[in-house]
């Protein structure tokens, strides 16, 4: 495999999609212009209109690299590969070419460009339901370019197909391929997607349908290609990382710890400090609501966790703006400004909230609700400190004093 940082990894899966006849577009922002969704959670969001059938103005193949926010995932964060805010590499075909070659140049790309070894790769593709037929094109286009019967998985809906984003709009079947992570560990013969060992890095969605708002599944008019690549996984992948905090998206941030520091507790705070950096970036501020209660989370959460380290919440922020001095357009002091803000208001009632909760052992639904009209804990940074009992209570009381985001 080819060593590289992330500067390399941009530069040659755009040179390679160029080279194949791609138009080379922006990312555009976080914030959606659909109000139905929070965040811009793939590279295909943005470009719905287009893949309905309006005519994009740079023609018919398109690649990029979108900035993109999950909220489903910040439980997750901590673990080798979750991230909230992340990059995804993509490539569109809007009713120009297929599957073949499709699959093709994400071979091509992972295989020759990348030069991963073929015997660390497992695909999976759509087993086919009462919508949409069994995928069987897709797997016979990988077998023909040597990927072994026992490595192609057929899988449901839940795994192997895409969309829409919201309650209608484009979808359709996909094949996931995945990278054997381990090191220390013999690549099984046989790809099991039970073993957390195999890591999906590139997703190839066949938009073949809509979903009509009645949930009804109709052919497109517009047959199109979406793809997209985990950067961050990928970059970890060809260095040999077993997980994403080791690249030099991260490292930084990372190193700005004692090596005793809990090591979920840096992930979380290296994280939070990019999604931050670019939440604000692109707009959001800390409120009670949408993507401002989203962004107050996560900043809060950073807060917990940064208690009895030395350095306070603005030294990974700025560590995270200069990782990407260059790459995107930072307003530095526009954010430092809005993290201090509330950092401010947050620390004044931190220190009284913490000593509460250290009295209780197990915190009740209703306990959780006080710990958050007083101190400001959102639910979450409460449950990694204590168990939470009876979550349901918890929102409920959030609905009766009538909380603009409950």
């Amino acid at each position: 495999m080819t060593l590289m940082n992330s500067a390399e990894l941009r530069q040659k899966f755009l040179d390679f999609f160029e080279k194949n006849g791609h138009a080379v577009i922006p990312s555009a922002s976080l914030i959606p212009k659909d109000s139905t969704v929070l965040f811009t959670t793939a590279g295909m969001q943005p470009l719905i209109p287009f893949l309905l059938g309006e005519k994009h103005p740079e023609g018919k193949r398109l690649v990029n690299i979108q900035k993109c926010f999950r909220s489903n995932d910040i439980d997750e964060v901590g673990d080798d590969t979750h991230n909230t805010f992340f990059q995804m590499l993509g490539n569109w075909s809007l009713g120009d070419y297929w599957k073949k070659e499709s699959i093709g140049w994400s071979f091509e790309f992972l295989t020759k460009e990348l030069e991963i070894p073929l015997e660390r790769l497992a695909v999976s593709c759509f087993i086919g339901d009462e919508n949409a037929p069994k995928d069987e094109e897709s797997a016979e286009i990988w077998a023909s370019l040597g990927v072994k019967k026992e490595r192609i998985a057929f899988l449901p809906k839940e795994d192997n197909w895409w969309g829409p984003v919201g309650e209608s709009g484009p979808c359709g079947p996909d094949t996931e391929i995945f990278y054997w992570k381990a090191t220390s560990i013999p690549v099984p013969e046989k790809y099991d997607p039970a073993d957390k060992n195999w890591v999906e890095i590139w997703n190839n969605v066949f938009l073949q349908y809509v979903k009509t708002a009645d949930g009804k599944y109709v052919l497109a008019e517009q047959k199109n290609v979406d793809t997209g690549m985990g950067f961050e996984r990928t970059l970890a992948i060809l260095n040999g990382f077993e997980n994403i905090y080791e690249t030099d998206l991260f490292v930084s941030v990372m190193q700005l710890f004692p090596g005793e520091t809990d090591e979920r507790k840096k992930r979380i705070i290296a994280d939070h400090s990019r999604a931050c950096v670019f939440l604000i970036s692109d707009g959001v501020i800390p409120s009670n609501k949408d993507q401002g209660y989203v962004l107050r989370r996560l900043l809060r959460r950073m807060m917990v966790h940064m208690r009895g380290i030395e350095h306070d919440i603005l030294l990974p922020i700025k560590k995270s703006i200069e990782i990407y001095k260059g790459v995107y357009v930072l307003d530095e002091e526009k954010i430092v400004a809005v993290v201090k803000e509330e950092a401010e208001k947050f620390e004044k009632t931190l220190a009284g909230g913490l000593k509460a909760i250290e009295k209780i052992d197990v915190i009740n639904g209703k306990e959780a609700f006080l710990l958050y009209e007083t101190y400001g804990f959102p639910l979450e940074v409460l449950e990694e400190m204590r168990e939470v009992a009876n979550r349901e209570q918890f929102f409920e009381e959030l609905k009766k004093h009538q909380h603009p985001f409950s």
